[in-house]
């Protein structure tokens, strides 16, 4: 029982962080840039066609944090998630070192390893994968 709540405040946690940074990709809100900024971002780190690939970042983000959050089709939304934050450490933060405080990886990683782990164990009891499959 407490492994499953635990499980819970994990997928709620993450998931809903991914929706919130899908949703400043996407549509500016939570402080974000929105797309048109985002895609402009994108061109200047080398992410070209900028647009188009912020559009596929905010939309991966998005729907891999509401199924994230949900325990829907958990192991591909892990996947989903991971994915966005190996692209954000090869080419923003992985230069700067792991630090945080140095706009560093250690962020990304930490979202990574859970994504993965959830990814591996299960999204527990209180998931729609368990009432579904």
């Amino acid at each position: 029982m407490m492994v499953n709540t635990g499980i819970l405040i994990i997928r709620l946690v993450i998931g809903l962080l991914f929706i919130g940074h899908g949703a400043q990709k996407l549509f500016g809100w939570f402080g974000g840039n929105g797309l048109k900024a985002t895609g402009g971002w994108f061109d200047a780190i080398g992410m070209k066609p900028g647009i188009p690939m912020a559009l596929i970042a905010g939309l991966v983000e998005l729907f891999g944090g509401i199924f994230f959050t949900l325990g829907l089709f958990t192991p591909i939304a892990g996947i989903m998630i991971a994915g966005t934050m190996v692209i954000s450490i090869v080419k923003v933060h992985g230069r700067n070192g792991l630090w945080a405080v140095s706009n560093g990886y250690e962020y990304n990683l930490t979202m990574l390893a859970v994504a993965i782990g959830i990814a591996f164990i299960g999204p527990g009891q209180y998931a729609l994968d368990s009432f579904l499959f």
